[in-house]
């Protein structure tokens, strides 16, 4: 899944950032509200932390101008706490709000929320073929044993099975689990469908030769 941290000050955007990260999010940080629009305009990312406060365009200005394009998840970060910033915000088009000071485990949870509505799951754990995925503690297992995977694994499974049914096209899987600064090879996706495959069984995840991957 790939984020986009749109906030103005150098050291929270850093902090949530490598947060984020920490959590297997690829992650991208726009410094302003103008960049952070052009960025999200983009529609690249599984959703965006949106501070208001900002130079160049503020958090509801990026919103009203996001809005009428892209239904991308938006949770508003921000030091104000009104109820009607509050209110603001949910009108705008936030789909979640924030306030400063605040935990970052109960922000990450959020965002995991967020992403999960948008693929139209409302529950935390998903069973695929006799596996439990458990996003909200990021974890794969079967008949009670967690299987063990590394993070970019964890992530493209996740990725397809919240996109079960769909064919996932390569590029977009690049797109979702890379971020800007990422100069993977262009076969290392290969390499963890290949890995996954290992794990979990070779018909776990379908090619679609010319079209990507599917987990039916």
């Amino acid at each position: 899944m790939r984020i986009l941290v749109i906030e103005d000050d150098p050291g929270l955007r850093r902090s949530l950032s490598a947060t984020l990260k920490e959590e297997g999010f690829a992650v991208d940080q726009a410094a302003d509200g103008e960049e952070g629009l052009f960025k999200a305009s983009e529609g690249l990312y599984d959703a965006l932390v949106l501070d208001v406060m900002m130079p160049k365009l503020d958090g509801w200005q990026v919103l009203e101008q996001l809005r009428p394009q892209h239904t991308v998840p938006v949770l508003m970060l921000t030091a104000r706490d009104s109820v009607p910033d509050r209110i603001k915000g949910l009108n705008t088009g936030a789909d979640d709000y924030l306030t400063k000071p605040f935990d970052s485990d109960e922000l990450v949870a959020r965002i995991r929320a967020l992403i999960r509505r948008t693929s139209g799951k409302t529950q935390s754990q998903i069973e695929i073929n006799g596996l439990l995925l458990d996003t909200a503690r990021r974890s794969l297992s079967k008949d009670g044993q967690e299987i063990e995977l590394t993070a970019r694994e964890y992530s493209l499974f996740e990725y397809l099975a919240l996109h079960r049914g769909e064919v996932v096209s390569r590029s977009l899987l690049y797109e979702r689990l890379f971020d800007e600064n990422d100069n993977s090879l262009s076969n290392l996706l290969d390499v963890h469908v290949s890995n996954l495959r290992k794990k979990l069984g070779a018909s776990i995840i379908t090619t679609r030769r010319g079209h990507g991957y599917c987990i039916e």
